[in-house]
């Protein structure tokens, strides 16, 4: 038998990943601020999720200034996106099963 879970993606398997990883599918790009309201995370929840995706090379992570404000925002890469979009396709052939 063929193992049905194979292409579900451990990197995915927490809600917060998922939630970054959805933000980042629909939007170009979204910040520290925007990520944690939209999943009501911790600073150090969406800090500790989003270096682990970072450390998959799933997103980019780019450090800047508005004024003198920190800013930190997040974006998917090509792996990112592709690895996402087979995790969902996965996902939705496991529940047609």
């Amino acid at each position: 038998m063929k193992n049905i879970i194979g292409n579900i993606n451990k990197a995915f398997d927490h809600r917060i990943r998922l939630g970054i990883m959805s933000i980042l599918m629909v939007n170009e790009y979204a910040d520290f601020k925007m990520l944690k309201e939209l999943l009501g995370a911790t600073d150090g929840n969406l800090a500790s999720h989003t270096k682990a995706l970072e450390k998959e090379e799933y997103i980019l992570v780019e450090k800047s200034f508005i004024g003198r404000k920190p800013n930190t925002r997040y974006s998917a890469t090509k792996k990112g996106r592709e690895a996402f979009k087979k995790h969902v396709e996965a996902i939705e052939k496991l529940l047609k099963q």
